[in-house]
């Protein structure tokens, strides 16, 4: 055996999965242009219509997004009036995130996103399952770390 058989792209899990991951978000694109926001401006306004109002280190911690990369990405959302950043009461130090009508009303618009996803990706239910599970287990043993 080649003793640089492990250094083969083909012999990568990380190859596929970085590879899956880029399509998938070019896949999101055309859609997502759609409603003027990027795949992580996505992300991110998910996680708002699932949660609501929430603090950064909250959606960081969620969304596994460090400050320097969530904080440009809000004022972005601010700015296109989907979000409002105010100070907290208790802590000025503390900033809270609520969404905007426009926001919230964005929600109905991204409705039928992840059905032309799954489309796109051409699993079936069991195989989608079955992809979910694997994946989060792996960033739950990548988060132990």
């Amino acid at each position: 055996m080649d003793k640089y058989e492990s250094l083969k792209l083909k012999n990568q899990l990380c190859f596929p999965i970085y590879l899956c991951s880029k399509e998938i978000q070019r896949r999101y694109t055309p859609f997502l242009d759609e409603i003027n926001l990027t795949y992580t401006q996505y992300v991110v306004m998910m996680y708002f219509w699932e949660y609501g109002s929430s603090n950064v280190k909250q959606i960081g911690k969620a969304l596994l997004l460090d400050p320097s990369t969530l904080t440009p990405l809000l004022k972005k959302l601010e700015t296109k009036g989907y979000i409002t950043r105010t100070r907290s009461e208790q802590d000025e130090r503390n900033l809270i995130i609520s969404l905007t009508e426009s926001g919230e009303a964005l929600k109905d618009k991204a409705l039928d996103i992840p059905v032309k996803i799954g489309r796109c990706l051409d699993l079936n239910e069991e195989e989608a399952v079955t992809l979910y599970q694997i994946l989060y287990k792996v960033l739950m043993n990548v988060e132990k770390e």
